[in-house]
């Protein structure tokens, strides 16, 4: 394809959910977005076609190499990459009373290990004006935790902590690394919209977090305005309570 005027931003697991509601977002603001899918190809494709800009990348995130192999060909080929966003991960139940080694081993690889190895190689090998962004999901459950979905959490803990790391190491002052953690927001794992509907007031305004407003923080972030290191909490307050279990099962309570 013919390079891009616009700047240039990639959103893993972009194909659809929260990911789809930021390629649309950063689309929208004149980005040119490239759409990241694991298992999901088709879909990327169909929202692709419906931006003004953008395009489809494959990789299978569980595959280290693949994945860097991906970020290598658009570092070589993008000339303002100035944004990347980590959004794709798994959610899998385990629970305290005993990891499952298998769903271990998928979300440290998935939710940890391969987009902090992606953010070292973009920030060493990406070409941007203006400086580098790095943008790590996370989670509300890092300051509300609670032992449903085990794994999940363990993991999103060990990502949390590269988001200052890579912030100190950083040899340009003009790049930051950021994590934004949402709470609540669409329906997960096997929930009914109607327990959605219930689960995700858990919080202490009691209202549903509109996806568009973690799409909002994230293109604040790709500005650059914040201090690298920090991270922004977009769930309606949920992370300042003690939920003793995940709102999944709560609202089956």
């Amino acid at each position: 394809m013919a390079q891009s005027p616009r700047p240039q931003v990639l959103i893993t697991g972009a194909a659809r959910r929260i990911g789809a509601v930021l390629a649309r977002r950063f689309a929208a603001d004149g980005w040119h977005v490239v759409i990241h899918a694991g298992h999901s190809a088709a879909q990327a494709r169909e929202l692709a076609a419906t931006l003004p800009s953008a395009e489809v990348v494959e990789a299978d995130l569980l595959d280290l190499d693949a994945a860097l192999a991906m970020i290598a060909d658009l570092a070589g080929r993008l000339g303002d990459w100035r944004v990347l966003v980590n959004c794709a991960a798994v959610f899998r139940p385990d629970t305290a009373e005993g990891i499952d080694p298998a769903i271990f081993a998928e979300a440290i690889r998935v939710n940890a290990e391969t987009p902090t190895a992606m953010a070292q190689a973009y920030l060493s090998k990406a070409r941007a004006r203006g400086g580098k962004r790095v943008i790590q999901f996370l989670d509300q459950k890092l300051l509300n935790p609670n032992p449903d979905f085990f794994s999940y959490t363990m993991a999103k803990h060990a990502f949390d902590s590269t988001v200052r790391m890579l912030a100190m190491a950083a040899p340009d002052p003009a790049t930051r690394v950021y994590g934004l953690a949402p709470g609540a927001m669409m329906p997960s794992w096997d929930q009914a919209a109607e327990e959605h509907e219930l689960s995700g007031r858990m919080n202490l305004l009691k209202r549903l977090t509109d996806p568009e407003e973690l799409a909002d923080a994230a293109l604040f972030m790709a500005r650059g305005w914040l201090a690298s290191g920090e991270t922004i909490y977009v769930d309606s307050g949920q992370h300042l309570l003690s939920q003793p279990r995940d709102v999944l099962y709560l609202a089956r309570e």
